[in-house]
């Protein structure tokens, strides 16, 4: 299990500094993926015919990807030293660690939720998350 443990209360309190670090994964996640498909769109058409692209203009592509890349990796890094599990990147879903009748699970939140009022067992996921 992980190093911290939370409670349902730590875990909402958590949000107020979590929320915007989740907010800004999600966002650097697009980013990341729209510069991602650019740089592949521009490699493709150098691949074909070169299309008269100049090399500068790839390199400052793949600087994108490389920025993107550093500020979501940045987000996650945030995120997991709080203790918070990063489970997917897109939605913006995280669990917190948390014990619950003597068994370990996990407090489940997803961004756009006002609070975190889920959990499922370590091996069910989203799809087994249940009412607090």
């Amino acid at each position: 299990m992980a190093e911290r443990i939370f409670t349902p209360e730590e875990a909402n309190a958590a949000l107020e500094e979590l929320r915007p670090l989740v907010e800004a994964m999600v966002v650097a996640k697009h980013v990341l993926d729209e510069a991602q498909e650019e740089r592949d769109t521009l490699t493709q058409q150098i691949a074909g015919n070169g299309g008269g692209i100049p090399p500068a203009e790839l390199a400052a592509h793949d600087e994108a990807v490389e920025t993107a890349a550093a500020e979501l990796a940045s987000a996650i890094g945030q995120v997991q030293q709080a203790g918070v599990l990063v489970k997917d990147l897109d939605s913006g879903l995280v669990d917190f660690p948390a014990v619950r009748n003597g068994e370990d699970i996990l407090l489940c939140w997803q961004l756009g939720e006002d609070e975190v009022a889920y959990w499922h067992g370590l091996e069910d996921g989203f799809a087994g998350r249940q009412p607090l």
